[in-house]
């Protein structure tokens, strides 16, 4: 038999397939804190229960996994492309109650004044990252969400990945903020600008806003790969 034929013959239900989803934390900067998108369950198993958003991964809709992902995504928010990065696969007997089960975990960062709130579900709502210890997530999400948390304070330290929660122009001063609130301390104001210029991720547009009593220039991203390095990490 050739390859042709084995696989015209070959059937996938010959062997018992996991539950296959995806999860998706998307973070983002609101009112000078780092939150994280909850929905609440609606059906059992964990109904009423706060989770990540996500779902099973739709093998008519989506391509690859990565797919669904950003299918889910603007689903819940109503943005196309923002950043979205892989970060673990969980798979377990005992991770769901329906059954063995697999989920593709990734993480988002988006500007929040982007967001079109009319696609955010009645049962969405934000959670400080500051409260996820206390949250009780639904089946194994609060441990997920800290994959995911770890993940971006990871990156945080060694990259621009953060301008993503920026608008289009902002202040050094904006920008070091959220790198402050991401990593959960306040950063050096001379050594960390000093490695954002050097490694070239952030440009003057030529405008400025009045920032306290004095204008303020105003930066954008260079476009840089948000992977690219900064010449000296972050340190504690």
């Amino acid at each position: 038999m050739n390859e042709t034929d084995f696989l015209k013959n070959y059937n996938i239900h010959d062997y018992e397939i996991p539950l296959c989803t995806v999860d998706i934390a998307i973070f983002a900067v609101i009112d000078d804190a780092l939150q994280l998108l909850l929905v609440e369950r609606l059906e059992h198993p964990e109904k009423c229960k706060w989770a990540l958003p996500g779902g099973f991964i739709d093998l008519h809709a989506d391509a690859s996994v990565d797919a669904a992902a950003y299918r889910k995504l603007t689903d819940k928010t109503g943005i196309a492309s923002p950043y979205l990065e892989q970060v673990s696969t969980t798979g377990a007997a005992n991770r769901d109650p329906r059954g063995w089960s697999l989920t593709v975990l990734y993480f988002a960062l988006i500007d929040i004044n982007k967001v079109d709130t009319s696609k955010l579900n009645d049962n969405a709502r934000w959670l400080k990252i500051s409260e996820l210890a206390e949250a009780n997530l639904a089946f194994d999400h609060q441990q997920l969400a800290q994959q995911a948390l770890e993940r971006l304070q990871s990156k945080a330290t060694y990259s621009a990945l953060p301008i993503e929660l920026m608008p289009t122009e902002f202040t050094l001063t904006e920008l070091q903020d959220v790198f402050s609130i991401i990593l959960g301390r306040k950063l050096p104001i001379k050594s960390f600008r000093r490695r954002l210029m050097d490694a070239d991720m952030v440009e003057e547009t030529g405008n400025s806003k009045i920032a306290g009593k004095r204008p303020a220039k105003l930066y954008r991203s260079t476009g840089r790969a948000r992977t690219a390095m900064l010449p000296q990490p972050i340190r504690p």
